[in-house]
């Protein structure tokens, strides 16, 4: 064995574990200072948490790496506290500078859920913590009965909460699809997404340890969805204005009231026709003028004759 495999042997586990740490801590401490969770997806909380409880029971019928097993449950540490956090701090329903600030609220027209009993999206923090704990529970019923022993379910919980955790990132992109920007989302958080997912690839595939397929093929989607993910970043960071136009307008109205004659050039400009107007009515003025002049002097010769 060479010394880059047990360094690799050694590395690598720790980084996988440490990765729910390293992912999320910068977005949840960013959510905390600014007291607001806009433009965060609060699906991915729903996303690592069901996929990581899957996961979690699917050890007790497949005995895959330990690894993995613990990295599961850190990451429904961090998840939680995610999530506690976001529903403290969040904002309140509207659209500012074009971020929608009700994470994931009702994607019908009318302002009415999308989601059959505004799952995800209720008022109150209570029933996000109720739908967790009667998730949980169901799934150790389940565990309890001869169903759990059948490779059929093992296979299913198995290959779902890793399909559910392939998805990840979609909540994400189409969330910065809607808004056009990726405003309120960390760019830390994608850098960690990527830079995991190319040492959870070495690992899935040089490790000695038993890595199922499924982990293997789910990954490989995770990653492509990640990478994209990274595009976004950049394409909108690109192509976001510096400057808003009303911030522009009254830029131009703090200039005409500072340069009056500025203003009313601008004025003329903005309706050429009173220029010419102005010019018409001067010269009626002048020739009403002139013909008062002429009856003047002409009742001045009747008087004198």
């Amino acid at each position: 064995m060479s010394l880059f495999q047990i360094a690799f042997d050694y590395a690598a586990p720790f980084f996988l574990i440490s990765s729910p740490i390293t992912s999320y801590a910068d977005q949840i401490f960013s959510i905390h200072r600014t007291r607001s969770s806009g433009g965060f997806s609060l699906d991915i909380p729903l996303i690592m948490l069901i996929s990581s409880i899957l996961k979690i029971f699917f050890w007790f019928g497949e005995h895959y790496s330990i690894t993995l097993l613990t990295q599961a449950i850190v990451m429904v540490v961090v998840q939680i506290t995610m999530l506690k956090v976001a529903l403290d701090n969040r904002p309140s329903a509207g659209v500012r500078n074009g971020i929608e600030h009700t994470p994931f609220s009702g994607g019908n027209s009318d302002g009415s859920s999308s989601r059959p009993y505004e799952f995800w999206q209720w008022k109150t923090t209570k029933p996000y913590w109720m739908s967790l704990a009667y998730f949980v529970g169901i799934l150790t019923v389940i565990h309890l009965t001869p169903v759990a022993q059948t490779q059929f379910y093992i296979s299913l919980i198995g290959y779902s909460g890793l399909a559910i955790e392939a998805t990840l990132p979609i909540p994400q992109i189409i969330a910065n699809h809607r808004s056009g920007s990726c405003k309120g989302f960390r760019v830390s958080v994608v850098a960690a997404w990527i830079l995991g997912d190319t040492m959870k690839m070495s690992y899935f595939f040089n490790s000695s340890e038993t890595i199922p397929w499924a982990f293997k093929l789910c990954g490989i989607f995770q990653c492509i969805c990640d990478f994209y993910l990274g595009f976004q970043f950049y394409y909108f960071t690109r192509n976001t204005p510096t400057q808003t136009p009303s911030h522009s307008h009254s830029s131009s109205l703090s200039d005409s009231f500072n340069n009056p004659h500025s203003h009313s050039n601008s004025v003329s400009h903005a309706f050429p026709i009173s220029t010419s107007h102005s010019r018409s009515t001067s010269q009626t003025a002048g020739e009403s003028m002139e013909q008062s002049g002429r009856w003047g002097h002409h009742e001045k010769d009747i008087r004198m004759d």
